[in-house]
């Protein structure tokens, strides 16, 4: 009697415990870098690797053709973290649009779909700290309906969301055109940490280079808008998950200058015209 207690106890504690986690598949963050020798924090990345609760996490730093030792830099850490780290080397500078492109093109080799793996892009500033990662994964894990799951940089009382003034206001009117052009309620669109379940749907969306370097996030949304739109899942508005960050500080260094800026708002014209406009 007491043996088939015991025999019962193990299978409820291996269908409420043990195997969900088997289920929970692997995260990949693809780094994009571009001369960040200088800046890099590379001790909280081997901090936050070193950590056995991180262990089903892997990095790909794709070094985007830098003129300094970022490289090196990066290599360095894949050794140091080897099976949890490592480099992908483009040989010419193709701007960060490119690198992530091919760096989540790379990491969906090696991915599952259908076996809960996610992929995804953070920036190398941690400007939205590594720690916000499982959260993410957490949304992907626990809400089978979601595809893909973006930071939002909402300055609510009780979060830390440090932005300068003139980047946040010229930040909302440049997200408001965003959401106009896409049809669609979202909040944020260029915040830098985003997670996709690993699906064709991705490798789908990813097989042709992007129009602009610095707003191809919201080229990517539109061409999973015109996917959804022409299957008959669910809609784009309806796997799209904004998770609201408790952390995020704007970084000196940021390469997006004026010029970049009047390029955005003529990308947002040619997304227009390329996805929408028929």
């Amino acid at each position: 009697m007491a043996g088939g207690l015991a025999h019962r106890l193990v299978w409820v504690v291996m269908a409420w415990w043990v195997l969900p986690m088997m289920a929970m598949g692997r995260t990949h963050i693809v780094v994009p870098c571009y001369n960040e020798e200088a800046r890099l924090p590379r001790q909280r990345f081997l901090d936050f690797t070193g950590d056995e609760a991180n262990k089903d996490l892997h990095f790909t730093f794709v070094n985007d053709g830098s003129s300094d030792g970022t490289l090196g830099v990066i290599e360095g850490l894949a050794k140091l973290r080897p099976g949890q780290i490592s480099a992908l080397d483009l040989k010419v500078n193709g701007g960060k649009a490119e690198a992530v492109r091919r760096g989540m093109l790379h990491v969906l080799t090696e991915a599952k779909p259908g076996h809960g793996d996610a992929v995804g892009f953070w920036d190398a500033d941690l400007a939205t700290p590594l720690e916000t990662i499982p959260s993410f994964v957490r949304v992907i894990d626990t809400m089978p309906q979601v595809e893909m799951v973006f930071g939002a940089r909402v300055a609510l009382l009780g979060r830390d969301i440090r932005r300068k003034a003139d980047r946040h206001y010229l930040g909302r009117i440049f997200a408001t055109l965003a959401s106009l052009v896409l049809d669609l309620p979202i909040y944020d669109t260029q915040c830098g940490a985003k997670l996709f379940r690993a699906t064709k749907d991705l490798s789908d969306a990813l097989s042709q280079p992007f129009s602009s370097s610095w707003i191809f996030d919201i080229e990517l949304i539109a061409r999973f808008i015109k996917q959804k739109g022409a299957g008959a899942g669910p809609a784009c508005k309806d796997v799209i998950y904004e998770y609201p960050l408790e952390t995020w500080h704007d970084v000196a260094g940021s390469k997006l200058g004026f010029l970049e800026k009047v390029n955005a708002l003529y990308g947002l014209a040619s997304i227009w015209t390329t996805y929408f406009s028929s």
